[in-house]
């Protein structure tokens, strides 16, 4: 995922669905939302958060946030999205690293930003992994560290995260926090373009390509030797 200056604002806006479309049994408020009655999931959900509830929290942080329901109100957005990542919601963890990554609607922070995406990584959300390795990759709230990179862009990719593929194999084609590995590098480009990926697709035919080539011309030269 590519991260840019108020993509924060776009997620919340629609891209990031009520986190009580994961809940099994659904929350209370939930069947309303989906069936677009907001005023009446808005007093659900905001019993439920005031009972403690994170996951209504979380929700009717998003209820403030896009005036669905209830007039739109960031101060009480915001106080109700650090309840649920303080109660170790990945989903308001992740969200609410976004916030202090752009600084749109809190002081930017970045060092924090890190922090809450490893939390929410840690939780196996595949996105906050992604964020976190780029973090680490670029040094960017923490100390640069490519070894922690490549842990958390593994971790994404054994997801699925075809961007989090892609690099993790660049890591292992150019020796980046992990030994370099060619062949690492080339099942994980494989992988990303098997995904639809066209650059993955050229970088692995070009590095299988590459060593083939390598092989043979050290095979020729150990017959000449003999």
């Amino acid at each position: 995922m590519h991260r840019k200056n108020g993509v924060v604002l776009l997620l919340l806006l629609g891209l990031v669905m009520p986190a009580a479309a994961a809940e099994k049994p659904p929350l209370a408020g939930w069947a309303s939302y989906q069936a677009g009655d907001y005023a009446a999931a808005f007093l659900m959900f905001k019993a439920g958060a005031e009972r403690g509830d994170r996951v209504a929290q979380y929700d009717l942080a998003m209820l403030y946030w896009r005036g669905e329901g209830v007039p739109r109100d960031r101060t009480l957005a915001l106080k109700w999205l650090q309840q649920a990542a303080a109660a170790q919601l990945s989903s308001a963890q992740y969200v609410l690293a976004q916030v202090y990554e752009s600084g749109d609607g809190l002081p930017r922070d970045m060092a924090q930003a890190t922090r809450l995406f490893e939390a929410a990584a840690r939780q196996g959300h595949r996105d906050a992994q992604v964020s976190v390795a780029t973090q680490y990759y670029l040094g960017r709230g923490a100390r640069q560290d490519y070894a922690s990179a490549a842990h958390w862009y593994q971790a994404a990719a054994e997801q699925g995260d075809v961007g989090a593929q892609y690099l993790l194999a660049s890591q292992y084609e150019h020796g980046l926090g992990v030994q370099e590995n060619w062949r690492e590098a080339m099942r994980w480009y494989k992988r990303a373009g098997a995904q639809g990926d066209r650059a993955a697709q050229l970088k692995a035919k070009a590095l299988a390509d590459g060593h083939v080539g390598q092989e043979l011309e050290m095979q020729k030269q150990n017959s000449s030797a003999r």
